[in-house]
Formats: structure tokens, C-alpha cells, sequence
């Protein structure tokens, strides 16, 4: 899964295959037709009450790729403007999926970035990175 580039349509039409979703149901369930089902799969980003149906029909948060994308990609600490006091729920940021850790040990095993480059890059505690090795890393390379 590529966390920075999301193409929402492609993901929605992998997941049919994935569960074998009949058009019929489908369409029936979301109130259009085939062919817009088929529109749904070429977009690359969708309305949220959309995506809210198709999480529904397809049992899958498809919500839950963009907030991995926030975790990965978001701005830095400095930059974040921080209101202490707001009416919106507040949630962690440290809750990382194992889509999320997965990506991230193979991307320090395959080379492509050192350890320390993944903390500098996402933000992740070098205690949080080296724990998921230990718990996590299945290739062996420390």
C-alpha cells in the first residue's frame, strides 16, 4: 500500500474483488447504478458520505488509510498549530496500524531508508521503532 499517493477509487475496487461484492448488491445498497459504481472506481478521491457506504458495505475503514497517511506525512511539531481547548475529539497520534509498522521495518531492511532517517521523516520515538524490531521484524536484519 503507497500511504503517500491514495487513489481511493483503485482501493474501493481491489477490496470488491477482495470480498466478491455482487454489482447488484452494490447497487442496491449505495441507490446507483453499475455504471456509476464503475465512475467510483476511476476517482481518486470520493465524498466522505460515499466513503462512509462503501466502509459500510465492504467492512473496511477505508477512513483509516488517510489517517495512516496523517501519521506518516503530516507536518512537524513546530509547525503544528496547537489549541489546547476545542470542541472536536482529540485522538492519539501514536497509534500506528501494522500496515503502518510493516512498511516501515521494510523500508529500513530493503535500504531504502536508515533508521534514523525514519525518525526524522515520521516522527516515530527511536524507544517506538526499536521495540517493533524486536516485536515485529521477521527479516532478521537488526
Amino acid at each position: 500500500m503507497n500511504f503517500k499517493r491514495i487513489h481511493i477509487g483503485e482501493i474501493i475496487e481491489k477490496r470488491v474483488k477482495e470480498t466478491q461484492v455482487d454489482m447488484i448488491r452494490a447497487c442496491n445498497f449505495l441507490k446507483c447504478s453499475e455504471k456509476d459504481i464503475i465512475e467510483t472506481y476511476k476517482l481518486e478521491s470520493i465524498d466522505s458520505q460515499q466513503l462512509l457506504k462503501w466502509s459500510k458495505l465492504l467492512h473496511y475503514d477505508f477512513f483509516r488509510i488517510y489517517s495512516q497517511h496523517i501519521l506518516l506525512f503530516s507536518s512537524t511539531a513546530k509547525e503544528t498549530v496547537k489549541s489546547d481547548k476545542t470542541s472536536l475529539p482529540q485522538f492519539r497520534k501514536n497509534i500506528y496500524t501494522k500496515e503502518i509498522i510493516e512498511f516501515i521495518l521494510n523500508q529500513i531492511n530493503s535500504g531504502e531508508k536508515t533508521r534514523q532517517e525514519v525518525i526524522n521523516t515520521y516522527h516515530i520515538p527511536k524507544t517506538t521503532l526499536y521495540k517493533w524490531f524486536s516485536k515485529y521484524n521477521t527479516d532478521g536484519i537488526e
